[in-house]
């Protein structure tokens, strides 16, 4: 079992909450309500290399397919759950087993109480498919506290104060790194669609 200290997903406070600012929104091709089964799926690679920097192969493979499959039908993009699962546990591997000093499981870091809310068990988060569904609700529940703003959801995913302002950096971060890699990929399809039209 690895221990590590993250971000927990505790209660706030309304009043805190309420005084939060406004924070930077992203591109379209971030906008989940315009984006493409392909797009989706071209998501799922680049994850899936993200994943692949810090754990096996297969595990990385795995872990980006549950990404791309616990987000259809929600509001939500395969990058969003990916992000949160590498700023949570990016540097534990991606570990299922990881707890944090708090409590906190799995690959996700669900507290055993948040868990329990949407209906899962603490047992259930070393499970990563059961974990990812547990975050998309948690998501889900901080976008409602956040009035929409997808930005601010996932710092309160992470908790209030100095601790969640690093906690968003390191999401930044990472969006950054699987952006840059998007638009490669992106970029490559790109040339080698028209070199096949000059022949």
């Amino acid at each position: 079992m690895l221990l590590l200290t993250a971000c927990e997903n505790t209660p706030f406070n309304l009043a805190e909450i309420q005084s939060t600012g406004p924070l930077a929104t992203e591109p379209s091709i971030l906008d989940s309500s315009s984006i493409s089964l392909i797009q989706r799926k071209k998501q799922q690679a680049v994850i899936e290399s993200a994943f692949s920097r810090r754990t096996s192969p297969e595990r990385a493979h795995q872990l980006a397919a549950i990404c791309f499959d616990k987000t259809i039908g929600t509001v939500f993009m395969p990058f969003d759950l990916a992000e949160i699962a590498l700023a949570e546990t990016g540097g534990f591997q991606l570990s299922s087993r990881a707890v944090s000093t708090k409590g906190a499981r799995g690959v996700w870091q669900l507290m055993p109480v948040r868990a329990r809310s949407h209906g899962y068990s603490s047992k259930d988060m070393l499970d990563d498919g059961k974990c990812a569904e547990a975050a998309v609700c948690e998501l889900y529940s901080k976008l409602d506290m956040a009035q929409g703003n997808l930005e601010r959801a996932k710092k309160y995913y992470c908790g209030q104060g100095p601790q969640a302002d690093a906690y968003m950096k390191r999401v930044l971060t990472i969006r950054q790194e699987m952006m840059a890699e998007l638009r490669l990929q992106n970029e490559k399809l790109a040339l080698a669609d028209t070199s096949s039209r000059v022949r």
